[in-house]
């Protein structure tokens, strides 16, 4: 009886789920089109390893904008869009 009721209420709540996660993914792959802008900017690929003390400041630059940038999605994977 109880796995019936929960069930029910996953499909009549089914219809109220939102493009959340849609504009989750799209807004992640927004911040890595413009981080590989940015690397190419700097004169790197991005995916690349680049980790050290000569690791050029535009591409840590770029990193902490692609962090920033993918925290502030977290919103948009939260928040329901019409």
């Amino acid at each position: 009886m109880k796995l019936a009721v929960i069930l029910c209420f996953i499909l009549l709540t089914a219809t109220c789920i939102e493009g959340g996660p849609a504009a989750y993914g799209i807004c992640q792959a927004g911040c890595a089109a413009v981080t590989v802008a940015c690397y190419a900017a700097a004169g790197a690929v991005f995916g690349t390893i680049t980790a050290g003390v000569a690791t050029a400041p535009a591409i840590l630059a770029c990193n902490v904008a692609f962090g920033q940038c993918s925290a502030a999605c977290v919103a948009a994977g939260l928040l329901p869009t019409p």
